[in-house]
């Protein structure tokens, strides 16, 4: 009988960023986009990746989850996620830049991934700087009249863009 050495996969942290902001409950951008977290979240405990959850919605960001684990106790906070208040997303990449830079200190041999939801209503915005990982921003605006904010957003964070409208037709 010859053993054969299972091999690790290499530990994986999504980052998911989600702008909660009024503005998201129009044309029920904030609806589609709870249905395809909820898909991400299966997809991240088949995989057995670690979730960090930032909120971008009111006076500031909030951090909802710290890299742990993907499991069924993600529901109740999707349930219960809300869109209201101002957009504080510019305040949110900043924070989740930094936090991704200090666990890369701490877990060098991580792989890193950072999805970014928004409609890009932003009023004015300094340009922002590269996430410190493959990034992929999926652009939730509905509304008949778009204002293609979110593809500069995606240009200037050097971030993959995709519309919602598309990725529910690959589903």
């Amino acid at each position: 009988m010859a053993w054969q050495q299972r091999q690790a996969q290499q530990p994986e942290l999504w980052l998911v960023i989600v702008d909660a902001s009024a503005s998201t409950r129009r044309h029920q951008a904030l609806a589609q986009t709870k249905g395809l977290l909820a898909q991400l979240f299966d997809q991240a405990y088949r995989q057995r990746a670690r979730l960090a959850l930032l909120t971008a919605s009111g006076r500031g960001p909030q951090w909802q989850r710290h890299g742990l684990k993907a499991s069924a106790a993600l529901q109740p906070w999707l349930h219960a996620l809300g869109a209201g208040g101002g957009t504080p997303l510019i305040a949110a990449l900043e924070q989740a830049r930094d936090w991704l830079q200090l666990r890369r200190k701490r877990h060098p041999h991580e792989l890193q991934r950072c999805l970014v939801f928004t409609d890009g209503r932003l009023q004015h915005w300094q340009p922002v700087l590269p996430m410190p990982c493959a990034t992929c921003l999926v652009d939730m605006e509905l509304a008949p009249v778009r204002l293609g904010r979110a593809q500069l957003l995606a240009a200037q964070l050097q971030a993959d863009y995709q519309h919602i409208d598309r990725l529910k037709r690959l589903n």
